[in-house]
């Protein structure tokens, strides 16, 4: 039943792929929204552990909410997605095999991290408006997931989890720059939308991965 629940996320989310710039509609939120509620699906079915789902499922209603593209459905979005954030920080935290210790064994990552989130919330925090206040809150959450997945051994499925993280992180960084720094008719919009859905997906499913 997994498989067949795992190879109907991945149709929803090749079909949702050259929506992705398209204009919000209603075939466009339910690809978007199902691609990764089936993934939060198999983590119940499978028994993977409760927080990867809860991270799944409001991911997925970040998902659904963003698909909207109107600013308060943006906000909403991206509480959702803090959410998440917030369940995964405490998933990689929580897991049997989690030793804070390894957190700093990669300073280089680690650091670039940091100095990230500084750029990051520089160049936003002037462009933001009415959505400053949340943007702010939401860059250390995400790059708190990015820093925690460190905690994690490179073992086994495990492996997958630090370049999902990475994966998440860019999704996100790419959408920030599209919608709060590139002009409407920069070149780089052309592609932007599709880098953004193929990085996140494939972060969530590498999630999944990691954890089944």
């Amino acid at each position: 039943m997994t498989t067949v629940l795992f190879w109907l996320a991945a149709a929803c989310a090749l079909a949702y792929l050259p929506l992705s710039p398209r204009p919000a509609s209603v075939l466009r939120s339910v690809l978007k929204t199902a691609s990764v509620a089936l993934l939060a699906v198999i983590a119940l079915v499978d028994s993977a552990p409760f927080l990867l789902a809860l991270a799944l499922l409001l991911c997925a209603t970040g998902d659904a909410l963003l698909s909207r593209e109107t600013d308060n459905s943006f906000m909403a979005g991206i509480g959702a997605f803090a959410g998440g954030h917030l369940a995964y920080i405490a998933l990689f935290l929580s897991h049997p095999a989690s030793d804070p210790s390894l957190i700093f064994s990669k300073p280089a990552y680690f650091w670039s991290l940091i100095i990230l989130g500084i750029v990051t919330a520089t160049l936003l925090t002037p462009r933001a408006g009415d959505l400053k206040a949340p943007v702010l809150i939401y860059i250390p959450i995400i790059l708190g997931m990015g820093i925690t997945v460190l905690a994690l051994p490179e073992s086994g499925a495990l492996r997958w989890a630090l370049p999902a993280a990475s994966a998440f992180i860019a999704s996100d960084l790419i959408l920030a720059a599209e919608k709060f720094l590139l002009p409407p008719d920069h070149r780089a919009r052309r592609i932007t939308p599709y880098m953004i859905w193929l990085l996140y997906r494939g972060a969530q499913a590498g999630l999944l991965i990691a954890f089944l």
